[in-house]
C-alpha cells in the first residue's frame, strides 16, 4: 500500500527512521489491529496506534461511556456521557486522523464471536478488566495463531506483556489457574491513578508497533511490572508451558459462586424495606459519592467481625457491583446460617444507571 503525499508528510518522523521509513510505514498501513476493551488501557492504546497510521482498527466494548470514565479514559467528553464506548471512540479517533478504516462492535467477546473477530485482523490488544475476557482472548488467540498484546492495571502498579507471539508462551502459561474475580476488586471498587492505565495502554501500543514493524524485543516470555509510585519497572521472564493445550474456547465464570449466592433485585427491595435491614460494605470514599442508604460497615470491618450484624435477621448487603456483597453473604451465611442474607443483584452501580 503505497503512501500519498499527504502521508509521507504526516508521517515524516517515523520515515526518517532507518528501522522504519516508508517501507515500515507501509506495513503499518496494511496492518490490522483489534482492541478489546475501551476503557482505560484501550483508549491510549487506539490513540497512539492512530496516529501511528495503522491502517485498520477494531474497538469491541458493550460498555456505555460514564462520568467516572473520563479521569483515565481520555479519548472521551463530557458530552459524550451515555454514548456507547465504540462509538464516541471511533469520533475521536477519525478527528485525530480521517485516513483510517476503523470498525466498532459494540458487544461483549464471547466463544461464539471470538474467533470470527480474531480471524479479521493481525494483532489482538487486551485491555478489559474482566479475567474471563483475558482468558477467553487468549484462549481465541491460540487458536486463530494471533499474537495477544496484554496489559492490566491495579491501583498504582501495571502489567504488560505480548502472549502467543510466534508461537511463544501464553496467558495461561503465566497465569495457569483462573483467579476469581470476587477476589480482585475492579478500579469502580478500589480505584486507580488516572494516568496508570494511560502509561500501560502506550506501552502496549508499542509492543504493536515493535510486531507489526519486526522491531527491537518484544514482550514475549517477559512481563513488565510498572509502578507508578516508585517510577520502577521489573522484567520477569516466564516460560512456556509445552503441556497446557487449548482446543476450544469456554466462556469462564470466574465470579467465584455470586451466582450460587442469594440475590435480590432493587426493585424487591424497595416493595419491603420493611423486612430487609440494609447494609453497605463499600468504603467511605465510594458511599460519599452516591449512597442507597443503610448501615454502613466496610467489608474489610465486617468479615474482622461478623457479630456486628448478629441481632437482624433479614439482611440485604450492597457493595459497588455485588462482589464484595456476595462475599459478605457468603461469610454471614456460615455464620449465620439460620438468618436470611442476600446481596443486591448489580450492587449500587446498577441502580445508578437504571435512575439515569
Amino acid at each position: 500500500m503505497m503512501l500519498s503525499t499527504n502521508e509521507k508528510k504526516r508521517y515524516s518522523r517515523h520515515i526518517l527512521l532507518d528501522e522504519v521509513g516508508q517501507f515500515g510505514q507501509q506495513k503499518l498501513k496494511s496492518a490490522k489491529v483489534l482492541v478489546i476493551g475501551c476503557g482505560g488501557l484501550g483508549c491510549p492504546a487506539l490513540q497512539y496506534l492512530a496516529a501511528a497510521g495503522v491502517g485498520k482498527l477494531g474497538i469491541v466494548d458493550d460498555d456505555c461511556v460514564d462520568f467516572s470514565n473520563l479521569q483515565r479514559q481520555i479519548l472521551f467528553a463530557e458530552n459524550q456521557v451515555g454514548k456507547l464506548k465504540v462509538e464516541a471512540a471511533k469520533e475521536a479517533l477519525n478527528r485525530l486522523n480521517s485516513q483510517l478504516d476503523i470498525e466498532i462492535y459494540p458487544i461483549r467477546l464471547s466463544a461464539d464471536n471470538a474467533l470470527d473477530l480474531f480471524d479479521k485482523y493481525d494483532v489482538i490488544v487486551e485491555g478489559s478488566d474482566s479475567f474471563s475476557t483475558k482468558y477467553l482472548a487468549n484462549d481465541a488467540a491460540v487458536l486463530a495463531g494471533k499474537p495477544l498484546v496484554f496489559g492490566s492495571v491495579f491501583k498504582f502498579e501495571g502489567q504488560v506483556s505480548v502472549f502467543n507471539y510466534k508461537n511463544g508462551p501464553t496467558y495461561r502459561c503465566l497465569y495457569p489457574k483462573p483467579v476469581s474475580e470476587a477476589d480482585m476488586p475492579t478500579c469502580s471498587e478500589v480505584g486507580v491513578l488516572g494516568v496508570l492505565p494511560g502509561i500501560i495502554g502506550m506501552f502496549q501500543a508499542n509492543e504493536v508497533l515493535k510486531i507489526i514493524l519486526n522491531l527491537g524485543s518484544v514482550l514475549s516470555g517477559k512481563l513488565l511490572i510498572y509502578n507508578s509510585l516508585e517510577a520502577s519497572q521489573i522484567l520477569l521472564p516466564f516460560a512456556k508451558n509445552e503441556a497446557i493445550t487449548i482446543t476450544e474456547l469456554i466462556d469462564l465464570n470466574l465470579s467465584c459462586g455470586v451466582d450460587s449466592t442469594p440475590e435480590m433485585e432493587y426493585s424487591a427491595y424497595t416493595e419491603n424495606k420493611e423486612i430487609y435491614f440494609l447494609v453497605d460494605v463499600r468504603e467511605r470514599e465510594e458511599r460519599e459519592l452516591f449512597s442507597l442508604g443503610g448501615m454502613h460497615i466496610s467489608l474489610k470491618k465486617l468479615m474482622a467481625d461478623p457479630y456486628l450484624l448478629a441481632e437482624q435477621d433479614n439482611i440485604l448487603i450492597y457493595c459497588a457491583s455485588g462482589k464484595r456483597s456476595a462475599a459478605a453473604v457468603k461469610a454471614l451465611i456460615k455464620q449465620f446460617p439460620q438468618k436470611k442474607i442476600v446481596s443486591l443483584k448489580g450492587g449500587a452501580s446498577a441502580v445508578l444507571s437504571a435512575e439515569s
